[in-house]
């Protein structure tokens, strides 16, 4: 019988500290339930102490999901584990995750502390964790670089105080794919208790072996995996669920199994790519645009003869389906609402209604509808509610002349007009703007990414701009990039 790999998603959690990626409660909510409809075992919600926005989004995905675990992080802290315990009161499979840092530099630098006071905490925590949970994870921090015998010691005294699962980060992504694999292994071999309890990897991509390195620790002895969609996460990103739960379903001499359904991966692939604005690289494994596209004469050649030749997946495994129906202008209701249905996005018939005011715009101005731009349509109704919107753009360009830029603004019913020249049609849109949004701001970063390959496509925009000495993050889609650059500021101004 093979062995079980139990799945923990922390896109929620982890993914959601990308600077720009935040999601409210209600999106949050529609993720989880894509989460629990591919399989996922165990949800990390939230860190509920951090903010008030995510004790509430535990509180909600806890009423949302029926069968995962959900899970909340904390520090270990007494008050951190009161709040994480009341923000799980709901679930119905809970679990605290609390920890510590235990690599030496941790323990001087951050806790001013020592080993023997570190453990004494962890132990701390475990205990007080476990008068509200069954179910208790304990994360060393930096376990990457700590030792493997003083790590071996902590994991004992965590297991024996009642720790459920122990996770082993490697939280800079320092480690080599043989030096991560030899400490879980080590773990296996000198902890005393050590099948009272689950191993977790939990491993970061700052060198590009995230995926490497938790693969390791799984062939070690490692059950559970720590990872998010699309491989999101802090700086250089956490491990990529699709690509762990890929390997273990094409290298069959793996003994082990998940229950991810791995045909729901591309749809919420593409589906958390739109929520936080985050692009998917096209050539990132598996979901990427060209993940399955052959340009090379000699690939094409085999491909045609043997698929098997340079495909190991088959796309329709992903939930990629090539034979998929092809939205255009003539295509009606139901077909859009299908297409939304199959990217895991449930509306009502009011908003349906809406989105296919705007789907027949946009199908008249492309050749085809890819699902990329069906979800920008599907997520355009978060800016319904702004305070300011776009009334109307008007801009005049070309080369030897200096571009001009009218513009129309409702803030709160009441219409504004202002216009402007600049260096640039883009350049002279956002000056016209400010004359009506008199507030000193600051653009700092400016990125355009087409969805695909034609002319006439959308283009999104996402930008940062200071304002009061905070950043904030901006989107806007349309096929003109100068309204969507126009929109991308507008939506940072909105948020403060």
């Amino acid at each position: 019988m093979s062995d079980k790999l139990f799945i923990f998603d922390t896109t929620l959690r982890d993914g959601e500290q990308v600077p720009g990626c935040q999601l409210n409660t209600v999106e949050k909510i529609q993720v989880a339930r894509q989460l629990e409809a591919l399989g996922v075992d165990v949800i990390e919600a939230g860190f509920p102490i951090s903010s008030p926005g995510d004790f509430n989004s535990v509180i909600e995905i806890s009423k949302a999901v029926t069968w995962p675990t959900i899970c909340a992080l904390t520090r270990a802290v007494q008050k951190d584990i009161d709040v994480a315990a009341e923000a799980l009161q709901f679930a119905k499979h809970k679990r605290i995750h609390t920890g510590i840092g235990t690599s030496d530099s941790h323990i001087r630098y951050k806790f001013n502390s020592n080993r023997e006071e570190i453990i004494e905490r962890a132990v701390a925590a475990v205990k007080y964790a476990r008068r509200y949970v069954e179910d208790v994870e304990f994360y060393a921090e930096d376990a990457g670089r700590t030792d493997n015998e003083y790590l071996a010691r902590v994991v004992e005294a965590v297991i024996k105080a009642g720790a459920t699962v122990v996770n082993i980060p490697d939280t800079t992504g320092y480690c080599l794919p043989g030096e991560y694999g030899a400490k879980i292994k080590y773990l296996m071999e000198h902890v005393d208790g050590i099948h009272n309890a689950v191993i977790s990897t939990h491993c970061h991509n700052d060198l590009g072996m995230a995926t490497a390195n938790t693969m390791a620790g799984v062939l070690n002895g490692a059950r559970q995996v720590e990872v998010t969609i699309n491989g999101i996460g802090e700086r250089a990103g956490n491990t990529s669920l699709e690509e762990v739960a890929m390997i273990i379903r094409c290298h069959k001499d793996i003994d082990i199994e998940t229950n991810i359904n791995t045909q729901k991966i591309y749809p919420i692939s593409r589906m958390v790519s739109s929520l936080m604005n985050m692009p998917v690289q096209p050539n990132k494994a598996i979901v990427g645009r060209n993940a399955f596209a052959h340009s090379s004469g000699i690939h094409q050649d085999g491909v045609l003869k043997n698929v098997q030749t340079y495909e190991i997946i088959d796309p329709h495994d992903v939930g990629i389906d090539d034979n998929s129906i092809v939205l255009t202008a003539r295509s009606g209701r139901a077909a859009l609402k299908n297409r939304l249905q199959v990217l895991g996005v449930s509306l009502d018939q009011q908003k349906l209604d809406k989105i296919y005011e705007d789907f027949l715009k946009l199908a008249d101005k492309k050749k085809d509808i890819n699902d990329d731009d069906i979800l920008v349509l599907a997520g355009a109704d978060r800016s319904q509610n702004h305070r300011i919107k776009l009334e109307y753009l008007q801009v005049t360009s070309g080369v030897g002349v200096r571009s001009v830029a009218s513009i129309g603004l409702n803030i709160s019913g009441e219409k504004f007009e202002a216009a402007a020249s600049g260096n640039g049609p883009v350049d002279a849109a956002i000056k016209a703007l400010k004359k009506i949004i008199d507030r000193h701001m600051t653009l700092k970063e400016f990125t355009i990414q087409a969805i695909s390959k034609g002319s006439d496509d959308m283009g999104k925009v996402h930008m940062q701009v200071e304002y009061d000495n905070r950043i904030y993050y901006g989107f806007g889609a349309n096929t003109d990039i100068i309204a969507a650059s126009v929109e991308a500021y507008i939506d940072c101004i909105n948020k403060f």
